[in-house]
């Protein structure tokens, strides 16, 4: 079993209740727009952290994260891309990843939107954290938590760290 926190769009903004949260996860990934390295750093001092880069980051990130991360955790496939879209609506780099292989999760950023949808078509789980940081047009900063026990992906919840 592994407890996944899941955030994007950070922004260069961190704090002590993000980092809470991340302590109580065994994994943390992050869909993009750290903002800063030192978002990055504050949170790999606390858990392991997957992620991908997001069209506000810069070279030094976009040197420690791929654009297009596929992985497993355990025995779930998971596909993460900043900017993803969701079902029905995917990015033309979502689309042509799914396309090739669908994953059993597929995560994205960007939005500020949080969303949690079942892609019947693809047969995937779609999730987008909405924005943890400040910047940009949100009202709530959000995040998730999840379960990811063999195949199963579980005990997803919402987490509203307050208005931005």
């Amino acid at each position: 079993m592994t407890k996944i926190l899941l955030l994007s769009d950070s922004h260069s903004y961190i704090d002590d209740r993000i980092l809470e949260y991340a302590q109580q996860a065994d994994e943390i990934w992050h869909g993009g727009d750290f903002g800063s390295m030192d978002v990055i750093e504050q949170l790999e001092k606390v858990k392991p952290i997957k992620g991908v880069y997001g069209n506000i980051d810069n070279a030094k990130i976009r040197s420690e994260f791929p654009e297009v991360n596929r992985f497993f955790c355990e025995n779930v496939e998971v596909l993460m891309v900043h900017i993803g879209g969701y079902p029905g609506k995917y990015s033309p780099l979502a689309k042509k990843e799914i396309s090739e292989k669908a994953p059993n999760l597929f995560i994205s950023g960007h939005s500020h939107i949080l969303k949690a949808m079942f892609d019947e078509k693809n047969n995937l789980l779609h999730l987008n954290p909405g924005a943890c940081g400040k910047q940009g047009w949100h009202k709530m900063r959000t995040m998730m938590r999840f379960v990811i026990d063999g195949t199963e992906i579980k005990d997803l919840e919402v987490i509203e760290l307050g208005p931005k």
